[in-house]
């Protein structure tokens, strides 16, 4: 059935069909911890709820379906959904990284599983022959965020599948930023693609949730182990809003797609903003890339504002619509400070080193008017522009 299907449609209708007792066409919220047995070891699919969920089933079954991907694993958080990638690895293992990895990740990685026995190297992805000379022979992962998080630069996901496959490494992807509907990361060789549903899947900052996906069936098994094992899983009734909230995210994606193009043409024109990264902009340096490599740019913005630390402070306690924040996705627009939000976790020499500096914010687009966007964010550079004087 899903394999001819639209995105629109997988979004609504991929593993549902109507209530077989009740006809009721939005899944039900299966809440039961433990399921009747006929007899002993003897279960109609279903035994505890930490092992499997109906609920959460059918999420797994219609994100997968989105990512074009044989099996779903969802977790408790983005976080626990990457930890249990990782945790497929053993002492020894090697992973090469993105230099400016998501602010949590790169806090997963090196206070958890580096004091475990597993080595990372960090590089600038976007760099073929930086990527390469990272491959050791214990090499077996290779961590893509595509567009980073907060730099928003693109990784070229055909040239990262060529050196995996000359080297015997997997390719992992987080898609958070991109989502299924701008880009298909399986479809570029990747084994494994990982998300925060957190964000745009479920898209009203009401869920913390995670999931993998993947067609590896090994891989699948070995994270369903670890999902069961360890207990990371998420509730029915979060699984039940991140459907809610799929069924809209073809439609979400296109507005903020459309509203982020229009807020960073209207910051790159702004005498206070030094430099917008944005991939929907011809001045973005990988904007070729993006249009090869994705269907729209997406909806996050990070600018560098004139005046450091001092302008980013007064642009963020003066907005209003865009609300100082973390996270991201939702339908209400947010401004964060990266160096002291989400990727404080980084040592200041290395924030300084990627280009985190004091004067970067990082906004996430909403849904709202895109005239009273702009109105507020210009009342916030106002605010910066006489801070920063």
């Amino acid at each position: 059935m899903h394999t001819s299907l639209e995105l629109d449609t997988l979004a609504i209708h991929a593993g549902q069909t109507p209530d077989a007792e009740t006809g009721a066409v939005m899944p039900p919220i299966h809440l039961s911890s433990t399921f009747a047995q006929q007899g002993p070891g003897q279960h109609r699919g279903f035994e505890y709820s930490r092992t499997d969920n109906p609920t959460r089933r059918i999420l797994e079954r219609c994100v997968a379906a989105l990512e074009g991907a044989e099996h779903g694993v969802a977790f408790a958080s983005g976080s626990s959904a990457s930890a249990a990638l990782l945790g497929t690895l053993s002492p020894g293992d090697h992973v090469i990284a993105s230099d400016d990895v998501y602010g949590g990740t790169f806090r997963l990685m090196d206070k958890v599983f580096a004091p475990q026995g597993l080595t990372f190297t960090r590089v600038d992805l976007t760099q073929p022959e930086l990527v390469r000379a990272a491959f050791r022979p214990e090499t077996k992962l290779l961590w893509v965020e595509t567009p980073t998080n907060p730099l928003l630069k693109l990784v070229d996901l055909h040239a990262m599948n060529r050196l995996c496959q000359a080297h015997g490494v997997h390719m992992i992807v987080d898609n958070t930023f991109a989502t299924p509907l701008l880009q298909r990361p399986l479809s570029f060789g990747a084994q494994a693609v990982v998300h925060s549903s957190t964000k745009y899947l479920n898209g009203h900052s009401d869920v913390v949730q995670g999931i993998v996906l993947t067609s590896d069936a090994a891989l699948a098994t070995r994270l369903r182990f670890l999902q069961n094992a360890v207990g990371a899983v998420p509730s029915p009734f979060d699984c039940y809003l991140v459907l809610r909230g799929l069924k809209t995210l073809p439609v979400r994606m296109r507005q903020h797609c459309k509203l982020a193009q229009a807020v960073a043409t209207y910051l790159e024109r702004q005498p206070g903003v030094l430099r917008v990264r944005f991939p929907g902009l011809p001045s973005h340096p990988q904007h070729a890339l993006a249009q090869q490599q994705m269907a729209a740019p997406g909806g996050m913005i990070s600018c560098e504002l004139r005046g450091g630390m001092a302008a980013a402070r007064a642009m963020l306690e003066t907005t209003q619509l865009f609300v100082c924040a973390e996270s991201l996705g939702g339908v209400e627009s947010l401004i964060e400070h990266p160096a002291t939000m989400t990727h404080a976790s980084l040592p200041p020499e290395a924030r300084a080193e990627l280009g985190i500096s004091e004067g970067l914010i990082r906004l996430s687009v909403g849904l709202e008017a895109e005239n009273d966007l702009i109105a507020d964010l210009q009342r916030g550079l106002d605010a910066a522009a006489a801070a920063g004087v």
